[in-house]
């Protein structure tokens, strides 16, 4: 993509002093879609996901990086800065490029920021353009609020973990970090609403992420399931709660799914495996019958599913206009003739290892389309450029180095 390419968030500058998921994924967004972002780390050792591997990316020469695979998703188009917030000259480093910020990110615990004289009240008295957004376990106030959040403790505590897993088995975690996800894009909409308001009066404002909140969002109809009909809901496993049926069978040599959304549907289900009578019956016939009485039904079905493979019976399903699908592992995604159609594995050059492959962004802009600009950066890559661009001049950066503030 040409260097002339416009970007939605170009001009926009972000000082990104996160680390882990929910963070970093976040302001990697925001430099998707093309704003200037500062990855703010810790000298030596920077974001602790530098260090989550095996995997980790290898050289031209097959050796082991210290750029970790869990790293490498979530910090692309950004630039690092190695800055040591706990000294003195490194506070004032901060300061010095809040003041030409138009976003802070931060996913300290509640009141770091404010110890070391870098919150929000403290930014803003300075730069009052500036939106502020901190994400945190469970937000700014309340009886949890000093407690440092998980991902797969707030799974549990949000209410995730116990409509997930079999019926009858254990609560189960989701397989990636969706709490932390979740909060992440939340986070991006509610830095784009900021900025949209801080164009149109002049003011920023402070954003209060909490991962508890995103993940009780989350429950979407689950949770206004419980709230209106004042039942709780108990895991379904890779059934649904409404719809029937809507679930995951076996067939002779595998998996699929199956997921019937109206009575046509159902009926033309019915038709495909050899029963037609089962849409006339009045115990199925609708989908409220159908789940009221899915104890009877599903047994049913998934007896008449065991007799194809599954490639025979998804082409059957596509056929008949019944929504269907497989149950791929990874490679089977990324091999997937939609997934390459899409473009969803994209390449960048990498400093170390050449062309690596990332998952690209799912966002498709027609005018101002996402590209890949910078690999994910080395640690402190871009340290003296960011200072200098700051105003620093040679001495003052390498006093900032003797003293160990960056």
């Amino acid at each position: 993509m040409s260097a002339a390419t416009p970007h939605a968030l170009a001009g926009v500058r972000v000082l990104d002093l996160t680390r882990v998921l929910a963070g970093p994924w976040c302001t990697q967004t925001l430099a998707d879609l093309g704003a200037e972002v500062i990855k703010v780390e810790r000298p030596g050792s920077g974001d602790d996901t530098r260090g989550w591997g095996p995997p980790f990316l290898r050289d031209a020469e097959g050796n082991e990086t210290t750029e970790s695979a869990y790293y490498l998703c979530a910090n692309r188009n950004k630039r690092s800065l190695t800055v040591d917030i706990a000294t003195e000259e490194g506070q004032a480093v901060i300061r010095r490029l809040a003041l030409h910020s138009d976003v802070l990110v931060e996913n300290f615990k509640v009141g770091d920021m404010a110890r070391h004289g870098l919150d929000a009240e403290v930014l803003r008295a300075s730069n009052p353009r500036l939106v502020y957004c901190s994400i945190t376990g469970f937000g700014q106030q309340g009886p949890y609020a000093q407690r440092a959040g998980y991902d797969f403790a707030i799974q549990g505590l949000g209410g995730l973990m116990s409509v997930t897993g079999a019926a009858d088995g254990e609560p189960q975690k989701v397989g990636v970090a969706v709490a932390d996800l979740f909060t992440g894009m939340y986070a991006t909409v509610a830095i784009l609403a900021a900025l949209r308001h801080r164009d149109a009066t002049g003011e920023g404002q402070v954003i209060d992420m909490a991962l508890l909140d995103a993940q009780v969002a989350m429950l979407a109809n689950l949770g206004s399931h419980y709230l209106v009909g004042g039942d709780v809901p108990p895991r379904q496993g890779n059934a649904h709660a409404n719809i029937v049926p809507y679930q995951v069978f076996a067939v002779a040599d595998g998996h699929l799914i199956v997921a019937v959304g109206n009575d046509r549907q159902f009926a033309r289900l019915c038709e495909l495996l050899g029963d037609p009578t089962l849409a006339g019956d009045v115990r199925f016939a609708t989908n409220a019958g159908r789940v009221r009485h899915r104890d009877v039904l599903v047994p049913m079905l998934q007896s008449a599913f065991r007799s194809h493979d599954r490639q025979r019976w998804l082409a059957s399903l596509e056929a008949a206009g019944i929504p269907c699908g497989p149950v791929n592992d990874i490679a089977d995604v990324f091999a997937d003739p939609q997934v390459l159609a899409r473009g969803m594995v994209a390449h960048v050059e990498h400093p170390h290892a050449g062309a690596v492959p990332l998952v690209a962004s799912p966002l498709k802009l027609s005018a101002t389309p996402v590209d890949l600009r910078h690999a994910p950066p080395l640690l402190g890559q871009h340290t003296d450029e960011v200072l200098r661009e700051a105003g620093y001049d040679d001495a003052e950066i390498a006093a900032l180095r003797a003293r160990g503030a960056i």
